[in-house]
């Protein structure tokens, strides 16, 4: 038994070492790598107690209150934002509306259940919402241990008795020793907000909206009397960090009066509702002797304890009059599916906007109001809309394990695929369980990691069909708490729908709406108007999008919509992906980049989908030239000239964009995943969905696709924020890890940052500081014989940066972060090489070097090396042989030129010295030397070595001498008393020659 757990021991070591060193302290931004998941990787290894300290280290956790409610929630989850890496656990349950929140949102959050914590491994507790022991009775034992321990304790609560002390940070009784911010405002979460604020850290969307919910509820949303203008700003800014309004409006309760709520209660008894076509619409008809204020109110009340769609109320009064309200919320996963009731209720002489519309009908106008209120029914029924099934939601293929895998290999899965749970499939490949990450969790904490999946895995699955509606889905979810449908067809597994798909959904579907205008948005400052106005209008449509696509790539865009119709009869889709779509979206802000190289991505396809559709583009376009690449059969198609059936391509596509005399580069390349065995190697691939595509890019401004094919051609997916840090003009990371894994994407990150005048976030610049300062770029050098991205692809980078005309800005971002330790730790910029490179680039600006600029400028970089490492490091960024023989020879050849230059006091002295060197050796010399060989240097390369010779073997001949070796003797003596000015003349050249070399 005890060597059986030290060979899973051993078997961790590395996979945790990893997750330890490299992102166990830092947040994760954007993607479904998120808080929940990332800690539950680092919790639930199978390790011994000794090697769970070492390999994990401490563990701070957020404590709620029991019966958490809404602003203890978005306060604990504001406190892990504030300390990254902590886990929430929910002491004593919650309220019923925070159960059925976390039934969906369950993993954006850091959550873990009480009994998967060791306590041996905690480092700190923080307590939210309040300051009383009693509140978290049920981890007393935990509050006791901590003090005794002197763990540091953190407090923030809102609840106070001096209400003169409003003004100043109040100690909590019951903890005189933990550092305490018990401050009178309306919402604990705004305390956590105040904080994130101070220490620059912004909050995925996600975390936004249940901490903008936590303060809408304990706020009234603003109403209550105990809320504060500090409650308004936090709102205010969560809300410009994506806070999902829909959401909160969701799940925040209004309140009634009493007359109100009698007519509840009928309302409730005598209330009509059917679903149509997902759509859930009530109606209700109430009759009173008086007019009842505040029928909007119920109104509202109704259709959240219903959950209703869109609901019409008619409230009939003294016979002659009556009021007719409509109502109609927008489910998130449905923003396109709500109905506009103004023209409806304009009808009627009424009025008001699409989801809240009210008019006052006169019998004797209208005559009959049951005739009126049943048109009105119809009309509203007539524009419900159709809804997305879960066919367009799955991911397909699924990922599955069989009935005998081990828990400690279901373990090692979901950490490799980043999921949080995996169908389990018997041999025939029929489903018969389902295995979730939380299932693991309790196994693992048992030690039962040896043990099959059979024994702690779901066998009583809940599955949908492909026409399954969205609504229908996410009922399931909330109803049973359900992180997972499998999708069957005929009992077959053909995809699943994930609590992640979902919210993706949520997300790209929230991100498509019209977007209030910020005029006075403080991020649109310094934009170019184009700008300002794009961003200000919100995120163009699907329309809007594929206009500007063909505008920008008519020339080849029948030849796209080739490929897009070839792809449509295989039923897969396609999209334009990664720069080209950054850069289609800056070219609608003015900022415009030529677009000559396209990726395209196939979703819902095998291997080679690529070389499928490029031979599909050949049969009309054979002068398209078609590469096939590695093992997913990835296809290149190069344009050399202009596209045939265009009359003139430059024509239609202007100045800025593809000409017929630029070869274009279109890749066709299955969607895939990544996976990086060690840090800095060449990633593993497999095939997989387009969010996963889309998640293994480096920067959120780059994981955006834009759909070719299909019913909304023109779709923007954007899963990541990739729009809001295009308008923030953020280069944004995608996950903690990503420098870790790939220290190339440092030099990109730097490389985007300067070519679009962004700036690298906070977080990101962080991410880059803690890769680098680990040391696990130095350890790679050392242990790994071939790391490929401190190779050759960070030598592509660097070509990239030094060839550009901001290469020096972007060299001092690199120097700033101390990039240049991937390369080699002693590397850095000095104030002297600053000046060789200022220097260099006024010379290679004058002369015509062999070598390309960016490799002059990295051979100078490099020169500051210590003689002995100039070559290694060379070679180990996979440079030419030339440029590793300059680099090795170069202190020797310095060494030289300081004793010969010196004596050489002639200019045929200082000829002889130096002609044996290349221009570009004596570049790099002279710019490292300025002062001492420089000026003999300079005279050789601008003067000397022009200087032409006065006579030739030509001259020779004519004067009677026989080719031979002295030929070369003769000539050499000439051309030295020509460079010394003895001769000046052709027949001073040859009276020389024929007084010193008889014939």
């Amino acid at each position: 038994m005890l060597k059986s757990q030290r060979a899973r021991d051993h078997g961790f070591f590395c996979q945790c070492l990893l997750l330890h060193g490299f992102f166990l302290s830092v947040p994760v931004t954007h993607g479904w790598l998120n808080f929940s998941r990332l800690n539950w990787l680092v919790n639930t290894c199978c390790l011994s107690a000794a090697l769970r300290s070492l390999y994990y280290g401490p563990m701070d956790l957020v404590l709620c209150h029991t019966t958490a409610d809404f602003d203890t929630l978005g306060a604990a989850v504001g406190a892990a934002c504030l300390r990254p890496g902590s886990r929430i656990v929910l002491t004593g349950g919650a309220h019923p509306t925070v159960q059925n929140f976390l039934a969906l949102w369950r993993d954006e959050y850091p959550l873990i259940d009480r009994r998967a914590v060791d306590f041996e491994t905690v480092r700190s507790l923080t307590l939210v919402d309040a300051s009383g022991r009693d509140r978290f009775s049920p981890v007393s034992d935990w509050l006791q241990q901590a003090e005794k321990n002197g763990l540091p304790i953190y407090i923030y609560d809102h609840h106070i008795v001096d209400e003169d002390a409003a003004e100043k940070t109040l100690p909590a009784a019951d903890f005189p020793m933990a550092e305490s911010r018990i401050e009178s405002v309306g919402a604990a979460t705004t305390l956590l907000v105040e904080c994130l604020q101070q220490h620059a850290l912004i909050p995925t969307p996600f975390e936004a909206t249940v901490m903008a919910l936590g303060i809408h509820s304990d706020t009234g949303s603003l109403t209550f009397e105990q809320s504060t203008d500090r409650d308004a700003f936090a709102l205010a800014w969560l809300m410009s960090q994506g806070a999902n309004q829909q959401v909160i409006a969701e799940n925040k309760e209004p309140g009634l009066s009493p007359q109100l709520q009698d007519l509840l209660g009928i309302a409730l008894e005598t209330i009509e509702v059917s679903r149509v076509r997902g759509h859930q619409l009530g109606w209700v008809q109430l009759e009173t002797p008086v007019f009842v204020p505040g029928l909007s109110g119920l109104t509202e009340r109704l259709m959240t304890l219903l959950g209703l769609d869109t609901l019409l109320l008619c409230s009939v009064y003294r016979s002659e009059r009556a009021v007719m309200i409509g109502r109609s919320c927008t489910n998130p996963l449905l923003p396109h599916a709500s109905v506009n009731l103004r023209p409806i209720f304009e009808a009627l002489g009424g009025g008001g906007h699409a989801q809240a519309a009210s008019a006052v009908l006169q019998k004797e106008s209208v005559g009959s109001f049951q005739q009126v209120f049943s048109k009105t029914l119809e009309e509203v029924r007539s524009q419900i809309p159709h809804q997305n099934t879960a066919r367009f939601l799955m991911s397909s293929p699924v990922r599955t394990i069989l009935p005998t895998t081990t828990v400690d290999e279901a373990h090692r899965t979901l950490l490799r695929y980043g999921h949080v749970g995996v169908c389990v499939v018997n041999p025939e490949g029929r489903l018969v369980g389902m295995i979730c990450r939380r299932d693991i969790d309790i196994a693992l904490r048992h030690g039962l990691g040896h043990s099959p999946v059979t024994g702690c895995m779901s066998v009583d699955i809940k599955s949908i069909e492909p026409d399954t509606p969205v609504t229908e889905i996410q009922s399931l979810m909330t109803t049973y708490d359900i992180g997972r449908l499998p999708v069957l067809n005929g009992g077959s597994l053909i995809g699943i729908v994930t609590r992640t798909d979902l919210l993706r959904q949520l997300h790209q579907l929230q991100q498509s709406l019209p977007q209030p205008s910020a005029p006075n948005n403080l991020l649109l400052q310094g934009q170019s108007p184009e700008a300002a106005n794009l961003f200000a209008s919100g995120l163009p449509n699907a329309t809007t999008l594929y206009q500007q696509l063909e505008s920008r790539i008519s020339a080849i865009l029948p030849a796209l919509m080739l490929i897009a119709e070839a792809a449509d009869q295989r039923g897969w889709a396609l999209y334009v992906v990664g720069g080209a779509v950054r850069d289609l979206l800056l070219g609608m802000a003015g900022e415009t980049y030529p677009l000559t190289d396209i990726d395209l991505v196939v979703d819902g396809a095998g291997e080679g989908a690529g070389v499928a559709l490029a031979e599909a583009l050949q049969v009309s376009y054979p002068q398209v030239t078609v590469q096939v690449h590695g093992q997913f059969q990835t296809a290149s198609l190069v344009w050399h000239a202009a596209v045939e059936n265009v009359a003139d391509p430059d024509d239609a596509l202007g100045s800025n964009t593809w000409h017929g005399d630029v070869p274009l580069l279109i890749d066709i390349a299955t969607a895939r995943t990544e996976f990086y065995p060690y840090p800095a190697a060449n990633p593993e691939v497999e095939a997989s969905t387009i969010r996963q595509d889309l998640y293994r890019r480096d920067f959120t401004i780059n994981a955006m696709a834009l759909r070719l094919n299909g019913p909304t051609p023109g779709q923007l997916l954007d899963f990541f924020g990739g729009w809001a840090d295009l308008q923030h003009r953020y280069v944004r990371v995608l996950h903690a890890n990503s420098f870790i894994e790939d220290p190339t994407r440092i030099f990109r990150a730097v490389k985007f940052a300067t070519r679009l005048g962004f700036s690298i976030d906070a977080q990101s610049d962080r991410f880059i500081r803690h890769a680098i300062s680990s040391g696990v770029y130095e350890r790679m050098h050392a242990s790994v014989d071939k790391t490929p991205a401190l190779q050759s692809r960070l030598k592509a980078e660097l070509q990239y940066i030094l060839s550009a005309e901001h290469w020096a800005a972007a060299l001092e971002t690199l120097d700033d972060l101390e990039a240049w330790r991937c390369v080699h730790a002693s590397l850095s910029m000095t104030s002297e090489l600053w000046c060789q490179l200022r220097r260099m680039e006024r010379w290679l600006n004058k002369f015509d070097v062999a070598e390309p600029r960016w490799l002059m400028l990295l051979e100078l970089i490099l020169a500051q090396l210590e003689p002995r490492l100039r070559g290694p490091v060379a070679s180990n960024l996979d440079l030419s042989a030339q440029s590793v023989g300059r680099l090795t020879n170069l202190h020797q050849q310095e060494s030289d030129l300081f004793q010969s230059l010196p004596r050489a006091t002639k200019p045929s002295q200082i000829y002889d010295v130096l002609h044996g060197h290349s221009l570009s050796e004596l570049l790099l010399i002279c710019a490292r030397h300025p002062y001492t060989l420089a000026r003999q240097i300079w005279q050789y390369i601008v003067r000397l070595s022009r200087m032409p010779p006065l006579i030739n073997g030509g001259t020779l001949k004519r004067l009677g001498y026989k080719p031979g070796p002295q030929f070369r003797n003769i000539l050499t003596a000439v051309h030295y008393a020509t460079l010394d000015g003895e001769l000046t003349t052709v027949q001073a050249a040859e009276t020389y020659v024929l007084a010193n070399y008889p014939v």
